[in-house]
């Protein structure tokens, strides 16, 4: 009795549960996996003698040969700020950095009349008195909306959020008086560039590989997908690594209980690190002994039609291999069925 009843719960179909699972954005993830709490995490300081120490003191910039930090000055409104510019040599592109952050900010200099000047608002005479209305200066957004101009550019108040984007290749802007980083993104570290599939080589079709970059290889989906309803949501797994994976799907078309799903078994996923894309195969799957529940691809035309038929594709950065789950079958990774 006991192998029949195994059998027929091998065969008989359950409703999956449903879940109503947001992923957060990999610019706000959630603290839950990490071992630090909310109440112990350090804010920016308004003294850029406390951030430079502080900073110092987490990347051990003494013995470091690769963490640099650049210190200068900023004249805004006659009055002169201590700033320093903090990044990894190597993930950064230096012509850029110096071109749209650190020239604009040490040579562009305003004197008090033109920067009160550019703060009128409105100008009215009555009675032979001129009135005019002037906007609160705000150093903050005057900073990146005027001495920065660079195309992504955002603010954070926590250290771990500064650390966790310097480690991903982006400069930390701290300036003296400000409780905030300006958070530059001007990667530049190399990567191969894109080449023709090794493994999965074709006569007709695109000759086009993924690569290692995570940015090159939504950009390769997008222009074959070439719809607005094509979402790439982005998560980090691994406590100490924060190893960026993204989920791909077509809105509308991919399974909504399938899409929740995928995104509840990453983000539950309790790991110090995480390299490779087999790593989180193993880690998602319900079992590696049945049939194969994942396709693993290195082709972006190969994903692409996986995606358009109402599949969720998997990457994890510095891995050149997709992986695509489930199709449209309310079951999680039934890749044989829809």
């Amino acid at each position: 009795m006991k192998i029949l009843d195994k059998l027929i719960n091998l065969i008989t179909y359950e409703e999956p549960n449903e879940f109503n699972f947001v992923l957060p954005d990999a610019k706000t993830i959630s603290l839950e996996n990490s071992s630090v709490k909310k109440s112990d995490e350090d804010k920016v300081y308004p003294s850029i003698d406390v951030n430079k120490e502080y900073l110092k003191s987490k990347y051990n910039f003494s013995i470091n040969s690769d963490i640099k930090l650049r210190e200068f000055f900023i004249n805004i409104r006659g009055k002169q700020y201590s700033a320093f510019l903090f990044y990894i040599e190597g993930m950064i592109d230096s012509n850029s950095i110096n071109k749209f952050v650190i020239e604009p900010l040490m040579l562009k200099s305003y004197s008090n009349e033109s920067d009160s000047n550019s703060d009128i608002v409105s100008t009215a005479i009555t009675n032979n008195v001129t009135v005019r209305r002037v906007k609160k200066f705000d150093l903050k957004t005057y900073i990146s909306e005027c001495l920065v101009p660079q195309n992504d550019v955002s603010t954070e108040n926590k250290f771990k959020n500064v650390i966790q984007k310097v480690n991903a290749g982006v400069s930390a802007l701290f300036i003296d008086t400000v409780d905030i980083a300006f958070m530059i993104d001007a990667k530049g570290f190399d990567k191969r560039s894109v080449s023709p599939p090794e493994n999965e080589s074709i006569i007709r079709g695109s000759q086009e590989g993924f690569i290692e970059a995570i940015r090159t290889n939504t950009s390769l989906l997008r222009r074959i997908v070439n719809s607005e309803n094509f979402v790439i949501e982005e998560t980090n797994v691994g406590k100490i690594s924060n190893t960026q994976v993204a989920i791909c799907y077509l809105k509308n078309v991919a399974n909504e209980g399938l899409v929740n799903e995928v995104k509840r078994r990453i983000e539950n996923i309790e790991v110090d690190y995480l390299i490779s894309s087999g790593q989180l195969e193993q880690l998602i799957e319900d079992s590696s002994f049945s049939v194969p529940q994942l396709l693993s691809s290195e082709r972006p035309d190969r994903i692409s039609s996986h995606i358009l038929e109402g599949r969720v594709a998997i990457l994890v950065n510095r891995n050149s291999l997709w992986f695509s789950c489930s199709s449209r079958s309310s079951r999680f990774l039934n890749i044989c069925r829809r």
